[in-house]
Order: structure tokens, then sequence, then C-alpha cells
């Protein structure tokens, strides 16, 4: 069914036109109907009312596009030339992003290409609109993907290695998140990134199982030199827990602003966005059971500003909790707790902020 909200009316593919026409719609007022291919209903949508509607990159003949236009629909055609469809309703999945990398090398697949397009166009007009209706559709698929989860944001680097202890840790951290009931949501990258994902994905999985993967991941243990052996290296542990019944559900939001940091494949969605600062927005804004910051760089120092930002200013109750793992890290090598706890001195946020050494503390102080 086409999903609404109050008078606006998503249509997302063929048969959701199709149920709106057999439940005896004679308007089209409200519909947004996006990537859906349309040739064969030109009939239809002649006899329809177009007025109020908008057409985001759906296909229609050419009699069909004359009677939505004069009758005041708008109509976002196709763009050519792209490596992505700007209109897309869905998240993306690993396989997608890396499609072709088992018969080529990374630099082929779709999710390199994207990266190469969106370094290559500077300032065009073309390319900025473009890449914002992209994200546009991944902003609203993201949101029916959340809707009703109790999602928990993991923060952390992407330098951790995966024979790195601190890997295990992040992964343990995210299988008892999920074991919990809670969705893990990433930024999406490698590292601590790809150790919640990984967790979360073998939650259902026994724990000596789950040690037998992150051995043999250790053995390609940073993307670099090649994201080609690092990514086949985890597309092979991932499709032996499948055959043996499937993984748990995760999320990552990573953005080719970053692109030089492939996305993990653990996540089994991923919502891949051009913009950083919109992604950033995006990855802390649907977090509402909390989130955990594992050690990091910059990156993770600015994102639990941000989070800071909207707790200090939020009214009693509404603070989210925020969780920093890691007490030597936090308060000596990068000593962002000294000043997050100064901040939420007498605020309403000061019962959602904590330290803990060990991820094995993070559970009993996140939201249920």
């Amino acid at each position: 069914m086409a999903r609404t909200h109050g008078r606006i009316i998503e249509v997302e593919s063929l048969a959701q036109f199709d149920g709106l026409i057999g439940a005896g719609a004679t308007s089209m007022r409200g519909w947004r109907i996006q990537d859906v291919d349309l040739t064969d209903r030109t009939d239809t949508l002649l006899a329809l009312d177009p007025q109020g509607s908008l057409l985001l990159g759906c296909t229609v003949s050419s009699r069909a596009g004359d009677h939505l236009r004069q009758g005041g629909a708008l109509i976002f055609p196709e763009i050519s030339g792209l490596p992505f469809d700007p209109y897309r309703a869905s998240l993306y999945s690993p396989a997608e992003l890396y499609d072709g990398l088992l018969e080529r090398r990374y630099g082929s697949t779709p999710d390199a290409r994207c990266y190469a397009w969106s370094r290559g166009h500077g300032r065009d007009v073309a390319h900025t609109l473009a890449a914002a209706l992209h994200d546009h559709a991944i902003d609203d698929a993201l949101a029916e993907a959340l809707d009703g989860r109790s999602a928990v944001g993991v923060m952390g680097g992407h330098d951790l290695g995966r024979d790195d202890p601190a890997y295990r840790e992040a992964a343990m951290l995210g299988r008892s998140l999920a074991g919990a009931g809670h969705y893990v949501v990433t930024g999406g990258g490698p590292g601590a990134m790809e150790a919640a994902n990984l967790g979360a994905f073998l939650s259902a999985s026994t724990e000596p199982d789950t040690d037998e993967v992150l051995r043999k991941l250790a053995k390609v243990p940073d993307f670099r030199p090649s994201v080609t052996r690092w990514a086949r290296t985890a597309f092979a542990a991932r499709l032996q827990v499948d055959e043996t019944g499937g993984g748990v559900a995760s999320l990552g939001i990573p953005t080719w602003f970053y692109g030089h940091e492939p996305p993990n494949v653990f996540a089994s969605s991923v919502a891949k966005y051009f913009q950083n600062s919109l992604r950033e927005d995006t990855l802390l804004r649907h977090c509402g059971a909390g989130i955990v910051f594992l050690p990091g760089a910059a990156g993770t120092v600015q994102e639990i500003f941000q989070d800071a930002c909207e707790n200090y200013y939020s009214d009693t109750g509404a603070a989210t909790p925020m969780v920093l793992v890691g007490v030597h890290h936090w308060t000596r090598q990068v000593p962002a707790w000294p000043l997050l706890s100064t901040l939420a001195r007498g605020r309403a946020m000061a019962g959602a902020v904590a330290l803990v050494d060990s991820v094995d503390e993070v559970l009993s102080l996140l939201r249920a």
C-alpha cells in the first residue's frame, strides 16, 4: 500500500500505483511518485486529474507526459550520465555498492564510481542538483527504515584494525546491543564502525562462531593497501553466516565525502550520502535510544559535541544517553570528557552522559 503523510501519498512502485487506481482514485493531488516506470499506464494516467502531483525520475509516454504537465503535475525527468539513481526509493545494500567486486577490483564498483563522480564535477549546478536529489531520496528511505525502531548509535575510529583487541570489544558491544533488541546504527565505515555492525550481524550466532569470524577477518586487518582484499574477506565471512541461518539487521550511514574509506559490508542496509553535514546530522538525530562513543579522533570528537549541543538545549527528560567508553582515552589522550561533563553540570543532560571503561557497562545506561 502507498505510504501516506496527511494529504501526501508516496508511491514507490507500480503495485502501489495500481492499488490506488483499484481503490477508485480519480485525482493525483498530493501524489509523490518516485522512480516508477509508468510507460504501460498511459490510458490510466490520461483518465486522472494530475493537478498537484509530483513525479520524480518516472518513465512515462510522451502523451502521458503532455497530459501531466498541462494538467499541473511537476515532473523531474531522469538525469543521464550519473553512476547512481538520484530518485531511488530504498537504501543501498552492501552487495549493490560492491557489485562486481568478486570479478573485478574495487575501483570498478558502483561505490568507487560514485566517489570518483563526486570528486570530478566541482560546483557544476547539474552535479549539485543530482547529489541533492539523491540525498533527499536517501533521507526519505532512511526515515521509513527507522520507523518504530530503538536505534542506538555506535561511533568510533575508522583506523581500528581487525586484529586489535579493541575491535573484538566493539564487536561484542554491537552483539549485546542487537541481542537486547536495539537496532545498531554506525557511520558505516571501517574500524570500530565495521566491528559494531559485525557484532550486530552475528548477535544470533554463538560466541565461539563470532570469534571464528573475527580470526578470519584479522588476516586482512586494514582496508589499506587493498580495499579489494579487505572487502572480499568480509563478504566471504558474511556468506558463511548467511548459509548457516543468516545475520541480524543493522544500519550504516557513510558518506562519499570520505570516499577513501570504504563502507563495511556487515550493515544490512546502507544510507550513503554525498553531503557529509547532512549525513552527520541524520546519523545523530535518528539514534533516539542513545549513542555510544568508542575511542576515536577528530571525527568522533565532532560527533560527541554535535550530539552534546542537542542535549545541552534539550528539555528535562528529552536528552538522549551519551556513553563514552575508555576512561584513559577520553580523559588523557583525547580529553573530551572534562569539557563534556562541565557542559552537562546543572543542565537537563547531566543524567544522560556517562564515562565507562568497558563495553560491558554500556547496556544498562541506555534507555530501554
